[in-house]
């Protein structure tokens, strides 16, 4: 994440039941142009991105930024949790937004929920009082429902990539331990 980091990063691994959280590292570059050239995916992000685009411009070890966890199953990657810093557009909603990707063979078997939910509990820990923003389409079902699962609430609705986009806020949490 960009700005203040009172977390040191990388933090180790976060397992879950079925998952981990981790870093990127080599061996997800091939994962990462599956998902950002999935047109499954593109339908929820404003479009997917030319393969061969991908191959070419994707670097060696993608996503190897503050913020950014690759969502393991089994040793392979099948999506992102990330945290990006934002400005307070609108009010109410600004520090971080959470962000989720699946590759949509993992969709409808709880894997983002899951993920999502230790990524805010490590985030709780590390930037304890801080709130934390959400946005998705509207036309996107399972992400909503999500969103409400994971505690954000509507703070509005908006036009963006030619569609209806919900913004939600969850309230700063405190740390878990």
């Amino acid at each position: 994440m960009t700005g203040p980091e009172p977390a040191a990063w990388p933090p180790g691994p976060i397992t879950t039941a079925r998952l981990v959280l981790r870093v990127s590292e080599a061996r997800d570059r091939a994962a990462f142009v599956e998902l950002f050239s999935s047109p499954e995916v593109g339908t929820h992000i404003g479009g997917s991105r030319p393969r061969e685009v991908l191959e070419r411009m994707m670097p060696e070890v993608p996503g190897r930024h503050p913020g950014l966890f690759v969502v393991d199953l089994d040793g392979a990657m099948i999506g992102v949790v990330t945290f990006d810093r934002r400005d307070a557009e609108p009010p109410g909603t600004g520090g971080a937004e959470l962000g989720f990707l699946l590759l949509p063979e993992a969709w409808g078997r709880g894997y983002a929920a899951e993920a999502c939910a230790a990524a805010l509990d490590w985030f709780a820990d590390a930037f304890p009082g801080e709130p934390l923003a959400l946005r998705t389409r509207t036309a996107n079902a399972r992400a909503m429902r999500l969103a409400v699962k994971l505690g954000f609430t509507e703070v509005e609705r908006f036009e963006e990539y030619g569609a209806e986009q919900w913004s939600g806020a969850r309230p700063p949490v405190t740390p878990s331990g």
